[in-house]
């Protein structure tokens, strides 16, 4: 029997159109890496974002030097015109087909579909176990670059072999692909993983073990810089600053429902005086208590508590990313338990705040996301149909009223409550999940939350979950790759620069240091008795924003020669007058420089 499931889109650019070009040129990859290389074992391909991966098992040890070959059969088998042909099969045929070719990876993934619809789809000699979505003829591929090769686990399991993962991407033209490469090209030099221990902002530290960061004082200083300004404006907004513990009985979490329903996620328990306790996954169970701590009042709300919180989750080594994936983290958490007539205005609060987040740090364009439960799977999540419904109903209210654009994704909900997840656009046009605003509905009944209306009754509060940077080193991370290390004035850990020439300049160079830090600038002085052009360089490699080339002519006209890290220079200026530019640029919180 025929499978149907072969993709014509009169749109190569629709997400359905690119998942099959992308998914057709992986199983044309499997079938070249195991010509080229006998004894290779098949598992899975997917398509992911922008690419595609598949896994193998092989005795081969894959390299870069390997790609130039692979992608040579790949482009002869595309050549062939070989269209892609779906046919159903019963599970007893499929496992015969597979045994028969001794692929136990296939054997293995069968057992988990014995009471599914199985197909098989084939181009040309090669046949794969898969669910479809292909292009019609294998002439669509022609466009394509194999980039990367990683370890990774069968099925993500730790207990499981290590198989080889080849990245590639693929494309319906020649222009769509040359613009990634170079866009992936251009992310390499941006990796804030290099970046960020070159320029002494922080490290990831073998002894100590993977996942958890090491701020350094540069680093130090610009987190602290991020995380006073979200105060700043959270006390504006009306938002109390809390506290919150580190460790928590593990009663607590039961009574919240995380390990139930998030115990892969979190680290195991620790027996202090024989009871269990837990490092905390999350903060809104210890604010929940801080509420509870009190009978409130209709008058009392909304109630906003906010917290720099850390909280520890456990990740697979295979999946931690530098700042962006640790099992060390702080988020700048909030919740805000409110009325039911108060919900959506805190929202749009909340939604408000994310978008001066965003402006603020030089990010212009956003996508937006409604995350809602998956109605199939309702084992995964805790709560009524008709709550999720009408809490959804609530979100997109909030961004329709707006006018702005989003997203319905089912499924993709936290466990307790539907979302509006906010992803950022950086400046070479990736988008990276960040802020979060979350309904939630479950907690406030889990923990029996009360309040006195105006009727003299007790009634439920509802509660929002809000993190705007999502996590400090997530949102860090991204700022090192958004500017390639070059952070706008107000972020830069060192503003300025004074380089001096020779020795009999050390003692204005100083004052002037003095002078600087005076106004708030944050200033470093080179004295040593280098060239002054080694010291141009190092400063601009270390990304300082302006450099003060003070030399034997400028202490005697009593002025500055100014340059600024892109190379331009500015001469004959007074020292009163750098202060004032520096000082009004770093005020406004520009990120890109002012003075020309």
């Amino acid at each position: 029997m025929p499978a149907a499931d072969v993709v014509h889109s009169a749109d190569p650019n629709s997400p359905e159109a690119l998942d099959a070009l992308r998914h057709s040129t992986a199983h044309v990859m499997a079938q070249a890496v195991q010509e080229l290389f006998p004894g290779t074992k098949i598992t899975i391909g997917p398509a992911i974002e922008n690419g595609f991966y598949y896994d193998f098992d092989s005795p081969h040890r894959f390299t870069e030097e390997d790609f130039p070959k692979i992608e040579k059969r790949m482009l002869q088998i595309a050549e062939g015109n070989h269209d892609f042909v779906g046919r159903e099969v019963s599970y007893e045929e499929s496992k015969k087909y597979w045994a028969a070719r001794g692929e136990s990876y296939k054997l293995e993934l069968l057992e988990g579909f014995k009471d599914q619809k199985l197909t098989h789809y084939s181009h040309g000699t090669f046949t794969d176990l898969c669910r479809g979505g292909h292009t019609p003829n294998t002439r669509a591929i022609r466009h394509f670059k194999l980039l990367s090769v990683a370890g990774a686990y069968w099925r993500g399991d730790e207990k499981n072999p290590m198989l080889q993962r080849l990245y590639a991407t693929a494309w319906p033209t020649k222009p769509q692909l040359v613009e990634h490469l170079k866009q992936l090209e251009e992310a390499k030099k941006r990796d804030h993983r290099k970046l960020g221990p070159a320029l002494g902002l922080f490290s990831i530290q073998e002894l100590a073990g993977p996942g958890l960061i090491f701020w350094h004082p540069k680093g130090g200083r610009v987190r602290m810089i991020m995380e006073d300004w979200l105060k700043g404006e959270a006390l504006k907004r009306g938002y109390q600053m809390v506290f919150t513990p580190h460790i928590a009985n593990l009663d607590l979490w039961n009574t919240s429902g995380h390990t139930g329903f998030y115990r892969q996620n979190m680290f195991g328990a620790i027996e202090v005086e024989k009871a269990d306790y837990q490092l905390k996954p999350m903060n809104c169970p210890g604010h929940i208590l801080i509420y509870k701590s009190a009978l409130r009042s209709y008058k009392d709300l909304p109630l906003r508590l906010a917290e720099l919180g850390t909280v520890y989750r456990y990740e697979r080594s295979g999946v931690l990313h530098g700042l962006l994936r640790v099992r060390g983290f702080t988020q700048d958490d909030a919740h805000i338990f409110c009325t039911p007539d108060q919900i959506e205005a805190e929202v749009e609060g909340c939604v408000d705040f994310a978008l001066t987040v965003f402006k603020t740090y030089g990010f212009e364009k956003y996508a937006m996301e409604v995350s809602t439960w998956d109605p199939e799977k309702t084992g995964d999540y805790s709560g009524e149909a008709e709550e999720w419904e009408r809490a959804t109903k609530a979100l997109e209210g909030v961004l329709s009223r707006r006018g702005i654009p989003y997203k319905l994704i089912k499924g993709e909900a936290a466990f307790y409550g539907p979302k509006i997840d906010m992803k950022l656009i950086d400046a070479i046009g990736r988008p990276w999940q960040l802020s979060t605003v979350q309904f939630d509905f479950n907690l406030p009944k889990k923990f029996d939350l009360e309040f006195v209306g105006s009727d003299g009754a007790r009634h439920r509060p509802l509660m929002v979950h809000r993190a705007l940077y999502g996590s400090i080193e997530r949102f860090f991370g991204i700022l090192v790759e958004h500017y390639a290390g070059a952070f706008p004035l107000w972020l830069a850990p060192v503003q300025a620069k004074i380089l001096t020439i020779t020795e009999a300049e050390v003692p204005p160079a100083e004052a002037l240091k003095k002078t600087l830090e005076a106004a708030g600038l944050r200033v470093e002085l080179d004295a040593r008795s280098e060239r002054i052009q080694h010291k141009i360089r190092e400063a601009t490699l270390e990304k300082v924003p302006y450099m003060v080339v003070l030399g034997p002519k400028d202490v005697a006209a009593g002025t500055l020669a100014v340059r600024r890290r892109d190379g331009k220079q500015i001469f004959g200026v007074r020292p009163e007058d750098f202060v004032e530019r520096l000082s009004e640029e770093a005020a406004r919180k520009a990120t890109a420089p002012s003075w020309e």
